[in-house]
């Protein structure tokens, strides 16, 4: 699979830009704030039709407009596809698959897979149990599209369950058989993502062992464990038991939306245990799994994007990598650094197809 191009209108800090990619690296240099990232993050709209980072959709219209557009055309075996992005505000943001609009945006995901390995990774193991659900949810999805209308049905299941606590609260009356009805509507749905969720583990934490031995070159043993209240227990009598404190509380205390995947080294948790260096080679292996189980289910490398490794890795773990990129494990790359002397010195000799285009205040021209 390759991106052949990219087009930008009021995207973030971009007015308008234009970009032709060579199939194999393509790198986006310039200072800290230039627009490298927005580049990664557009890419990263065409394929999962959202950004990758925290903030609103509103926030990716560039200051001052009201609407952005981003636009892409894409190869798979021979056959072109052009995907568009587009919002405006107070509107909802509409995708175009070859000009035909998505009814579900849903229907998009994974088609154009896409692995991204940022400066961010870490927040992985050091923030809650809400950013691992939401990257193992986001990955599992990629690869298994009954399982993304699952998701989908849980959590507006769940939103509907919470507002009717909520209800139960502010009006001060309880209809014990509509709260029900709600349960068994959503308990078929937390099973079967607790299925789907404990299945996938047992594919991918064995590659992505794989990929730490490799990455690191350590003695120590890591893992990654699903835990589930749902796992040897019943989830109609789970709802059952928390009844009361869901009413006290406003909201539903149970369920696959409160699991979480326990990172461990040596049967340690990462987060208290690994070194820094440590916790960087955890989360760049889960990087490296989720690119490789993705090539094998779906028969074409995805895109891989670089943000800001070098300036972040030390220079045994760029080694590792960029040793994979001469073995031709990956397929396009997109990285971006704030040096480009560095960026020639890693990249050197590794491919004939490096395209190079320098990023600065929101514009970006192709590097002769």
């Amino acid at each position: 699979m390759l991106l052949e191009n990219l087009s930008l209108l009021f995207f973030k800090n971009y007015e308008e830009a234009s970009l032709a990619f060579s199939e194999h690296i393509n790198c986006f240099v310039g200072d800290n704030g230039s627009g490298k990232t927005n580049l990664l993050d557009a890419i990263h709209y065409l394929s999962m039709t959202k950004s990758a980072f925290p903030g609103t959709e509103v926030q990716s219209i560039k200051q001052g407009e009201d609407f952005f557009m981003v636009k892409g055309r894409f190869e798979i075996e021979k056959a072109k596809h052009t995907v568009q992005v587009s919002m405006k505000q107070g509107q909802k943001k509409t995708v175009t698959h070859n000009k035909v609009i998505y009814e579900k945006l849903s229907d998009h995901i994974g088609q154009f897979p896409v692995v991204l390995i940022s400066p961010y990774d870490t927040d992985l193991i050091r923030e809650g149990s809400e950013e691992r659900r939401k990257y193992f949810d986001s990955l599992i999805s990629q690869l298994n599209h009954t399982y993304l209308e699952q998701l989908i049905q849980y959590n507006y299941l769940l939103k509907q369950r919470n507002s009717l606590l909520k209800q139960f609260a502010d009006r001060n009356y309880y209809d014990r058989d509509y709260l029900h009805i709600l349960n068994e509507q959503l308990i078929p749905f937390a099973e079967q993502l607790t299925q789907e969720r404990e299945k996938f583990l047992e594919e991918f934490v064995p590659v992505f062992q794989k990929h730490y031995r490799h990455i690191s070159d350590s003695s120590e043993t890591v893992t990654l464990t699903y835990k589930s209240q749902l796992s040897g227990s019943d989830f109609a009598q789970l709802l059952h038991q928390a009844e009361r404190k869901d009413l006290a509380l406003q909201r539903t205390t149970v369920g696959p939306h409160k699991d979480d995947f326990v990172f461990l080294m040596d049967g340690n948790p990462v987060k208290s245990f690994g070194s820094q260096g440590q916790q960087k080679s955890y989360v760049i292996a889960l990087k490296l799994a989720h690119f490789e189980v993705m090539d094998q289910r779906q028969h074409h490398k995805p895109l891989l994007l670089l943000d800001d490794i070098f300036d972040r890795l030390d220079e045994k773990r760029i080694t590792k990598l960029m040793q994979m990129v001469a073995a031709h494990t990956f397929g396009q790359i997109f990285l971006t650094d704030t040096h480009l002397e560095r960026t020639d010195k890693i990249l050197e000799g590794l491919s004939e197809s490096i395209r190079r285009f320098e990023v600065k205040d929101g514009m970006v021209k192709l590097i002769a």
